[in-house]
């Protein structure tokens, strides 16, 4: 692969791209990248290192992931799920180096998109963002239920609907949620700036919070590192025993460690995004495996009853609660419903950026309109109002369902997971054809690579498979059982990968090409084509 495309005269000096003669030499090879992949800079450079790394550890979110469920690794494996944790994150590593590969190579908006199309072109790379887009919308109505576990676990007045059980506590959790949603909206649409301050105050609250809840947690330590392997015998009579029952725990810890790649989606709005990007994905996939780890462990090794069956019904809350007394419990519990806040944030602002870059490539209906750059706000508004009324569809259509949780959660975990496929197997083909070389003097793994991303497809692969299966625990845990509730993981990302792409094929399909106006400025021999020409998908 060959360097960066031609840069741009003088971008330090066009205030408009939120850039300054101080800066413009990185600034410029910032938007050199840019205008390889076609495209002009128009949204403000603006945030700096811990922003971005912000960005990523936020859709992380150590609290937001181990306090929503805890409880549903507790119940279907034991306190040995918490083995499950070093695995997600050594299978996730693999997927985070290739990615750090590619966002030295290509910071840029919706970077599952554009890595997707860049790597397997442009049928590919639309699959890739269509099943990304659809999975944010989803995440974004998954994080929001976790108000539910936890705001009414602080005082009985934020339960506003019934007395929390059954029916009624999915319906609080859909109110709950709604109203989030239409915070996060808000926020959004006034720009990255409001966005990028909120989100950065948050996650030095949700940081500070899980390191003091760690060394709390550990001071009352009441049992040795023994207990994590105790399995309350569940996974027997099963056909794979509790290696079966481990499996499904295992949604538990595959739920928070992904998004990271969110630091790269930001790359247009980051200073030197193509060397921060890659080190923010790394820095917040192991902080968060890191601290997160230690918060379960310490959890289980601390709480006062192991065999308490709160454990598997309020999980993580009521640890805190019952082994740090009621005043910090609560404290603790602020910052976990802070956490979710900024969480929401960032999962929406990804959402947003995913949507600008394939609505830049007409790529989406109405795409002009959803293109759009704000001049005031220097964002994209419109996809911030349509994402959060679609993610507020999305939990009014399962307002009565008091299996909402882990539905919701599985499916928005699935596509994410299948998006990164379009990434990473799309990549690995490039690497077996000899055409894919890391840039020089960035990030690069090197000789390790092909054997790293060959981990990283099997594993995006079995993941993929093993969250989808068909169980009972998860997609009918309550009520008739039904086939088609079973196996709803397969009908839903069925109907929108399928649905999807039929619509792509046969209407957007003639229309896809960079829109004139976000087109670069280029010499007619630099893109095939002329200017506003999208360059070739192959690297």
């Amino acid at each position: 692969m060959t360097g960066p495309g031609p840069s741009r005269p003088e971008p330090g000096n066009d205030p408009a791209h939120g850039t300054d003669p101080a800066h413009g030499d990185d600034h410029e090879h910032d938007d050199a990248s840019l205008a390889e992949l076609g495209y002009k800079p128009e949204l403000k450079r603006t945030l700096g290192n811990f922003h971005t790394f912000a960005a990523g550890i936020s859709y992380i979110s150590i609290l937001t992931g181990t306090f929503q469920l805890f409880y549903f690794g507790i119940a279907h494996g034991g306190p040995a799920y918490w083995w499950s944790w070093p695995m997600v994150f050594v299978g996730q590593l693999m997927v985070a180096l290739c990615f750090c590969e590619l966002a030295a190579r290509y910071p840029v908006a919706g970077s599952i998109y554009n890595w997707s199309k860049k790597l397997g072109g442009p049928h590919i790379g639309w699959l890739g963002g269509w099943l990304m887009l659809t999975a944010s919308m989803v995440s974004l109505s998954a994080v929001a239920l976790a108000y539910q576990v936890t705001l009414p676990q602080i005082s009985s007045w934020f339960q506003f609907i019934g007395d929390g059980t059954g029916k009624s506590a999915a319906a609080n959790a859909v109110l709950l949620g709604t109203v989030l949603v239409a915070f996060t909206t808000l926020v959004n649409a006034f720009g990255v700036k409001l966005m990028a301050r909120i989100n950065s105050a948050g996650v030095a609250i949700e940081l500070i919070a899980a390191i003091v809840l760690v060394l709390l947690l550990a001071a009352h330590v009441t049992r040795g590192p023994s207990a994590v392997t105790d399995t309350f015998g569940l996974g027997q009579g099963e056909t794979l025993g509790y290696f079966g029952a481990f499996l499904t725990a295992s949604l538990a810890s595959a739920y928070v460690m992904y998004g990271f790649d969110t630091a790269s989606s930001l790359g247009e709005e980051s200073k030197d995004p193509g060397r921060n990007a890659p080190r923010a994905i790394l820095r917040a996939l192991i902080a968060s495996f890191v601290i997160g780890g230690l918060i379960l462990l310490f959890a289980l090794l601390s709480v006062p009853d192991l065999h308490a069956k709160e454990l598997s019904v309020d999980g993580l809350q009521y640890v805190v609660l019952a082994t740090l007394g009621s005043t910090i419990g609560q404290i603790v519990l602020w910052c976990v419903v802070i956490a979710i806040t900024v969480c929401e944030l960032a999962v929406h602002t990804a959402g947003i950026r995913l949507a600008f870059a394939m609505a830049r490539d007409n790529n989406l209906p109405a795409a002009s309109l959803l293109a759009k750059v704000s001049p005031r706000f220097q964002t994209p508004v419109l996809p911030a109002i349509i994402i959060g009324l679609v993610a507020v569809g999305i939990l009014f259509l399962n307002v009565n369902q008091p299996q909402i949780f882990s539905v919701i959660t599985s499916i928005a975990i699935i596509m994410i997971y299948l998006a990164y496929l379009a990434v990473t197997l799309p990549m690995l083909v490039q690497r077996l054809r000899g055409n894919w070389t890391p840039l020089k003097g960035k990030f690069s793994l090197g000789r390790f690579g092909l054997p790293v991303n060959v981990l990283a497809v099997l594993w995006g692969a079995g993941m993929s498979l093993n969250l989808a299966w068909p169980r009972a625990a998860v997609y009918n845990a309550t009520g008739p059982q039904h086939w088609y509730l079973r196996w709803g993981a397969f009908l839903f990302i069925g109907v929108v990968a399928l649905g999807g792409f039929a619509y792509y094929w046969f209407v957007q399909r003639k229309k896809t090409g960079v829109l004139a106006m976000h087109a670069a400025e280029l010499p007619d021999d630099t893109l095939p084509g002329g200017p506003g020409t999208p360059p070739s998908p192959s690297p």
